[in-house]
Protein backbone atom coordinates (compact mmCIF):
# COMPACT_ATOMS: atom_id res chain seq x y z
CA UNK A 1 0.00 0.00 0.00
CA UNK A 2 1.41 3.52 -0.93
CA UNK A 3 1.81 5.94 1.75
CA UNK A 4 0.80 9.83 0.61
CA UNK A 5 3.86 12.49 0.97
CA UNK A 6 3.16 14.25 4.56
CA UNK A 7 1.59 11.07 6.17
CA UNK A 8 5.11 9.03 6.76
CA UNK A 9 6.35 11.40 9.47
CA UNK A 10 3.09 11.10 11.33
CA UNK A 11 3.09 7.05 11.52
CA UNK A 12 6.74 6.74 12.18
CA UNK A 13 6.36 9.10 14.97
CA UNK A 14 3.36 7.07 16.31
CA UNK A 15 5.16 3.97 15.76
CA UNK A 16 8.31 5.21 17.47
CA UNK A 17 6.44 5.73 20.55
CA UNK A 18 4.78 2.49 20.45
CA UNK A 19 7.84 1.11 20.03
CA UNK A 20 9.07 2.68 23.62
CA UNK A 21 6.14 1.40 25.39
CA UNK A 22 7.26 -2.02 24.20
CA UNK A 23 9.97 -1.42 25.85
CA UNK A 24 8.18 -0.10 29.18
CA UNK A 25 6.08 -3.32 29.41
CA UNK A 26 9.18 -5.23 29.25
CA UNK A 27 11.25 -3.67 32.00
CA UNK A 28 8.28 -3.27 34.71
CA UNK A 29 6.23 -5.23 36.13
CA UNK A 30 2.74 -5.59 37.35
CA UNK A 31 0.28 -2.42 37.23
CA UNK A 32 3.00 -0.21 35.26
CA UNK A 33 3.38 -2.66 32.72
CA UNK A 34 -0.13 -3.50 32.65
CA UNK A 35 -0.58 0.59 31.40
CA UNK A 36 2.56 0.16 29.23
CA UNK A 37 0.77 -2.76 27.67
CA UNK A 38 -2.52 -0.89 26.89
CA UNK A 39 -0.37 1.93 25.51
CA UNK A 40 1.41 -0.58 23.33
CA UNK A 41 -2.27 -1.67 21.94
CA UNK A 42 -3.42 2.09 21.39
CA UNK A 43 -0.03 2.64 19.21
CA UNK A 44 -0.61 -0.32 16.86
CA UNK A 45 -4.52 0.79 16.50
CA UNK A 46 -2.85 4.20 16.31
CA UNK A 47 -0.38 3.15 13.27
CA UNK A 48 -2.79 1.00 11.43
CA UNK A 49 -5.96 3.86 11.55
CA UNK A 50 -2.42 6.47 10.19
CA UNK A 51 -1.79 4.06 7.12
CA UNK A 52 -5.77 3.58 6.52
CA UNK A 53 -5.94 7.75 6.74
CA UNK A 54 -2.75 8.63 4.60
CA UNK A 55 -2.96 5.44 1.75
CA UNK A 56 -2.74 6.53 -1.38
CA UNK A 57 -4.04 4.38 -4.51
CA UNK A 58 -3.78 4.76 -7.91
CA UNK A 59 -6.22 5.79 -9.51
CA UNK A 60 -7.72 5.17 -13.82
CA UNK A 61 -7.99 8.54 -14.24
CA UNK A 62 -11.43 9.54 -15.70
CA UNK A 63 -12.63 11.77 -18.53
CA UNK A 64 -13.78 15.58 -18.73
CA UNK A 65 -13.18 17.63 -15.49
CA UNK A 66 -12.24 15.35 -13.04
CA UNK A 67 -13.30 15.38 -9.05
CA UNK A 68 -10.43 16.81 -7.52
CA UNK A 69 -11.16 15.13 -3.99
CA UNK A 70 -12.57 11.78 -2.59
CA UNK A 71 -15.92 12.56 -0.65
CA UNK A 72 -19.48 13.35 -1.00
CA UNK A 73 -20.64 16.33 -2.87
CA UNK A 74 -22.29 18.71 -0.22
CA UNK A 75 -22.63 22.15 -2.71
CA UNK A 76 -23.28 23.01 -6.51
CA UNK A 77 -23.92 27.02 -7.18
CA UNK A 78 -23.50 29.42 -9.76
CA UNK A 79 -21.29 32.53 -8.65
CA UNK A 80 -19.55 34.89 -9.83
CA UNK A 81 -15.86 34.54 -8.61
CA UNK A 82 -12.91 37.15 -8.57
CA UNK A 83 -10.34 35.24 -10.40
CA UNK A 84 -12.09 32.37 -12.27
CA UNK A 85 -15.69 34.98 -13.21
CA UNK A 86 -19.00 32.99 -14.03
CA UNK A 87 -18.27 29.49 -12.95
CA UNK A 88 -19.99 26.58 -11.31
CA UNK A 89 -18.59 26.05 -7.35
CA UNK A 90 -18.69 22.65 -6.70
CA UNK A 91 -17.65 21.57 -2.59
CA UNK A 92 -16.95 18.21 -1.90
CA UNK A 93 -16.49 16.87 1.74
CA UNK A 94 -13.55 14.11 3.04
CA UNK A 95 -14.76 12.04 5.92
CA UNK A 96 -12.15 10.86 7.68
CA UNK A 97 -12.29 7.08 6.14
CA UNK A 98 -11.50 8.97 2.85
CA UNK A 99 -8.26 9.22 0.55
CA UNK A 100 -6.96 12.78 1.73
CA UNK A 101 -4.77 13.15 -1.78
CA UNK A 102 -6.47 15.54 -3.85
CA UNK A 103 -5.48 15.55 -7.74
CA UNK A 104 -6.13 18.36 -10.21
CA UNK A 105 -9.62 18.26 -12.58
CA UNK A 106 -7.92 19.64 -15.50
CA UNK A 107 -4.24 19.83 -17.43
CA UNK A 108 -2.70 23.04 -17.65
CA UNK A 109 -0.09 25.24 -15.32
CA UNK A 110 -0.01 26.29 -11.61
CA UNK A 111 -0.57 29.75 -11.94
CA UNK A 112 -1.16 30.26 -8.32
CA UNK A 113 -0.19 28.82 -4.92
CA UNK A 114 -1.18 30.78 -2.14
CA UNK A 115 -1.95 29.84 2.00
CA UNK A 116 -4.40 31.46 4.05
CA UNK A 117 -4.02 31.22 7.31
CA UNK A 118 -7.52 30.77 9.38
CA UNK A 119 -9.45 28.64 11.72
CA UNK A 120 -9.99 24.92 12.18
CA UNK A 121 -14.48 25.22 12.11
CA UNK A 122 -16.06 21.88 11.28
CA UNK A 123 -15.40 21.88 7.45
CA UNK A 124 -19.50 21.35 6.37
CA UNK A 125 -20.43 24.58 8.55
CA UNK A 126 -21.45 27.84 6.69
CA UNK A 127 -17.64 29.43 8.60
CA UNK A 128 -15.80 27.09 7.22
CA UNK A 129 -14.99 29.82 4.47
CA UNK A 130 -12.81 31.32 6.95
CA UNK A 131 -10.76 28.05 7.52
CA UNK A 132 -7.03 27.84 7.05
CA UNK A 133 -6.95 27.27 3.55
CA UNK A 134 -4.72 26.33 0.31
CA UNK A 135 -5.86 27.82 -3.26
CA UNK A 136 -3.99 26.47 -6.06
CA UNK A 137 -5.11 28.18 -9.76
CA UNK A 138 -4.76 26.42 -13.11
CA UNK A 139 -4.21 27.76 -16.42
CA UNK A 140 -6.06 24.91 -18.57
CA UNK A 141 -7.68 25.25 -21.82
CA UNK A 142 -10.56 25.55 -20.49
CA UNK A 143 -9.76 28.75 -18.61
CA UNK A 144 -9.21 29.38 -14.99
CA UNK A 145 -9.53 26.85 -12.87
CA UNK A 146 -9.38 26.91 -8.97
CA UNK A 147 -9.13 24.37 -6.28
CA UNK A 148 -9.44 25.36 -3.06
CA UNK A 149 -7.73 23.19 0.17
CA UNK A 150 -10.33 23.90 3.12
CA UNK A 151 -9.43 22.68 6.50
CA UNK A 152 -11.64 21.18 9.21
CA UNK A 153 -12.07 20.74 12.81
CA UNK A 154 -9.71 17.67 12.89
CA UNK A 155 -7.96 18.21 9.42
CA UNK A 156 -4.44 20.57 10.45
CA UNK A 157 -2.55 20.78 7.94
CA UNK A 158 -2.80 20.90 4.58
CA UNK A 159 0.35 20.08 2.68
CA UNK A 160 0.52 21.48 -1.18
CA UNK A 161 2.58 18.82 -3.64
CA UNK A 162 2.90 21.47 -6.37
CA UNK A 163 4.26 25.11 -6.54
CA UNK A 164 3.32 28.06 -8.88
CA UNK A 165 5.18 27.32 -12.81
CA UNK A 166 4.45 23.75 -12.29
CA UNK A 167 2.74 22.08 -15.64
CA UNK A 168 0.03 19.14 -14.29
CA UNK A 169 -1.88 16.76 -16.25
CA UNK A 170 -6.20 15.72 -15.27
CA UNK A 171 -5.47 13.19 -12.14
CA UNK A 172 -2.44 14.46 -10.88
CA UNK A 173 -1.66 14.38 -7.18
CA UNK A 174 -1.31 18.10 -6.42
CA UNK A 175 -1.63 17.87 -2.10
CA UNK A 176 -2.86 16.64 0.53
CA UNK A 177 -5.35 17.55 3.36
CA UNK A 178 -4.46 15.15 6.35
CA UNK A 179 -7.43 13.66 7.68
CA UNK A 180 -9.61 15.12 6.04
CA UNK A 181 -12.04 18.16 5.38
CA UNK A 182 -12.98 20.30 2.23
CA UNK A 183 -12.20 20.75 -1.33
CA UNK A 184 -14.18 23.41 -3.17
CA UNK A 185 -13.38 23.65 -7.57
CA UNK A 186 -14.69 26.49 -9.29
CA UNK A 187 -15.00 26.14 -13.09
CA UNK A 188 -15.67 28.44 -15.79
CA UNK A 189 -19.29 28.45 -16.60
CA UNK A 190 -18.76 29.18 -20.86
CA UNK A 191 -16.49 26.49 -20.97
CA UNK A 192 -18.32 23.88 -19.13
CA UNK A 193 -21.10 21.83 -21.25
CA UNK A 194 -22.87 20.27 -18.31
CA UNK A 195 -22.18 18.86 -14.65
CA UNK A 196 -22.18 15.50 -13.65
CA UNK A 197 -22.50 15.10 -10.43
CA UNK A 198 -25.51 16.30 -8.41
CA UNK A 199 -25.96 16.99 -4.82
CA UNK A 200 -24.83 14.17 -2.26
CA UNK A 201 -23.23 12.35 -5.03
CA UNK A 202 -19.89 9.99 -4.32
CA UNK A 203 -16.95 10.83 -5.98
CA UNK A 204 -13.26 9.72 -6.20
CA UNK A 205 -10.41 12.32 -6.87
CA UNK A 206 -9.17 11.80 -10.70
CA UNK A 207 -11.44 8.98 -11.33
CA UNK A 208 -15.06 10.48 -11.66
CA UNK A 209 -16.12 12.89 -13.64
CA UNK A 210 -17.53 16.14 -12.29
CA UNK A 211 -18.39 18.10 -15.90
Amino acid sequence: MTIARGGPLWIIGVGFVTIVFAVGALVFEGLIQSVFLALVVLGVVGVILLMIFFRDPDRNIGHGIVAAADGIVTGISSVDDPDVGPCFWVKTFMNIQNVHVNRSPVDGTVTRLEHTPGGHRPAFSKDSERNEQVTIQVSSPLGTVKVVQIAGAVARRIVPYVKKGDVVARGDRIGLIRLGSRVDVYLPRSMVASLTVHLHDRVKAGEDTLA
